[in-house]
């Protein structure tokens, strides 16, 4: 159900070029140390078939060599031709890709080959990512919302989403209340996420219930019982159960209440004895797991313990968090740098290579950098990064009559998921800041330019109510809706599925841009 590409003589994979964020296609040589690129301009293939049909890019490999290669329209993946990653679990078929042409008819397909040396296995795809960049420069950050809307919007529809079970369990819905009522930390519910977004954003808001619902939110999540042994805890709370509990929403939960102690300690009107006991408790416990000889994490998920066990380390003057920390920080290097490891598992509904996964890593290299001050944690930051912008539409995909269509639709700035999951999202928006950070560290104004692109960008079918869906297709892949013809998925919008992380995270990254006086 997973696009796989290992080399191996016989293998293709060959995909629509409106699924590439970044049209590119690279082949490393880490023995002989270069590497190629295949830079496209893509477009729909004239004397097309089929409707919407589109040139297509990729690699196929024989004995002893491989091609770079742009076709006009065939596809196919993991042995199979005339196939589309179109659903989560499974292809369908899309066949016919050819093209009618009479005698005189031009056809012309714009593309550039990179060739380049590298110096160490696993970063051959960082210079054409540099390369795409410059070739599409997405950087015009002022055809998008202005920054003071898009907070005042999201704050108007996250404040919506409070919700009250009564005896002091209260807070943010993960849920539309048609839908359910759930208090989640973490991945998909980021319940904690205000607690310290609210505080940075207090002043341009100006509600004066916004300190109530931040003590009172941080003060129930921190009941959530703690396991003592691991750190972990249940994330959600349904109004008579706790439930849940994953790397990857424990890591997210323990970051937002070290960054809320943080900065209700330098406000000093914020009770927070309880939500240092509760990080505490969290700290303590996943220190303890790390530093275990034993310990094997499945994936980078874990990954998102790191930044909080800096910060806390600092917060709570506790050695053994930044040394768990670092541990955990050299696994993930040594598995990650060299890519034949990917970074993974950020994500709760897949099972392969994400941007989250690479987030998880990106963020912890880059707290330990900023406390250590070394080269090396730089550099291990920047790769982690550069995969992060792998995921980043570089470029307006042309859609084809639909919702998208319908409001004229800018993709730049927008991030695919994963090769599972291949709609966009706004999850980019999350890292935002660390990108524009990792411009100043690196003196890269190309980095500051697109983090701000990458932020506002994002707000678009925002409705007049704040809301805003999951799921677009730029693609032919949905999750939601009619999906019986892969001919009809591509300009789709699943507006119904309002988790309240896509609020959320517009919310974080603000306050991470009000720390830094940027206002993207």
């Amino acid at each position: 159900m997973i696009p796989v590409y290992t080399g191996a003589p016989g293998e293709f994979a060959v995909f629509e070029e409106h699924r590439f964020p970044m049209p590119f296609a690279m082949l490393e040589n880490a023995e002989r140390k270069y590497a190629a690129a295949l830079h496209t301009t893509p477009s729909p293939v004239r004397g097309a078939v089929l409707d919407d049909q589109w040139w297509s890019l990729g690699v196929e490999a024989g004995e002893g060599y491989t091609d770079l290669v742009l076709y006009s329209g065939p596809i196919g993946y993991n042995g199979k031709r005339g196939v589309a990653k179109a659903l989560q679990t499974a292809p369908m078929p899309y066949t016919q890709t050819y093209i009618d042409m009479e005698p005189g008819r031009i056809i012309e397909k714009e593309f550039r080959v990179e060739l380049y040396s590298i110096e160490a296995e696993g970063t051959a795809f960082q210079r054409p990512l540099y390369t795409s960049l410059d070739l599409y420069k997405p950087y015009d950050a002022e055809l998008f919302t202005d920054y003071q809307t898009i907070i005042r919007e999201k704050y108007r529809f996250a404040k919506n989403r409070w919700i009250d079970f009564g005896k002091g369990a209260e807070g943010f819905n993960m849920y539309d209340p048609s839908q359910g009522k759930s208090i989640v930390m973490g991945w998909c519910g980021q319940a904690d996420s205000p607690g310290y977004a609210l505080q940075l954003l207090e002043k341009d808001l100006n509600d004066e219930d916004i300190p109530g619902m931040i003590q009172r939110s941080l003060d129930f999540l921190s009941t959530y019982p703690v396991n003592a042994e691991t750190g972990m805890f249940p994330v959600g709370f349904n109004g008579r159960d706790f439930y849940g509990g994953d790397p990857v929403s424990c890591g997210q939960a323990m970051y937002n209440f070290s960054k809320a102690i943080v900065h209700a300690r330098e406000k000093g009107n914020y009770k927070t004895e309880r939500w240092e006991k509760f990080l505490r408790e969290c700290c303590e416990g996943q220190s303890r797991r790390i530093l275990r000889e034993d310990w094997n994490p499945r994936s980078t998920a874990e990954a998102f313990c790191i930044a909080p066990l800096v910060i806390a380390s600092k917060l709570f003057g506790e050695e053994i968090y930044k040394k768990a920390a670092e541990k955990a920080a050299k696994i993930f290097a040594d598995r990650h740098l060299k890519m034949n490891g990917c970074y993974w598992g950020g994500t709760l509904d897949a099972t392969c290579e994400d941007k989250e996964g690479a987030w998880a890593a990106f963020q912890g290299f880059l707290e330990l950098y900023e406390l250590e001050q070394t080269e090396e944690y730089l550099q291990w930051a920047k790769h982690a990064m550069d995969v992060c912008l792998s995921y980043v539409v570089v470029w307006d995909i042309p859609l084809p009559p639909g919702r998208m269509a319908d409001y004229h639709f800018r993709s730049t700035g927008w991030t695919v998921v994963s090769p599972q999951n291949q709609h966009i999202d706004v999850y980019g928006v999350l890292f935002a800041p660390e990108v524009y950070r990792m411009g100043m560290y690196l003196k890269d104004e190309r980095l500051k330019k697109l983090a701000k692109v990458m932020y506002r960008s994002c707000f678009q079918l925002t409705n007049p109510y704040g809301s805003q869906g999951e799921q677009l297709q730029q693609t032919n892949f949905a999750q939601r809706g009619d999906m019986s013809n892969v001919h009809k998925l591509r300009g789709g919008y699943s507006e119904g599925w309002t988790v309240f992380w896509i609020t959320a995270h517009f919310l974080n990254a603000a306050a991470k841009f009000e720390e830094m006086g940027v206002r993207p």
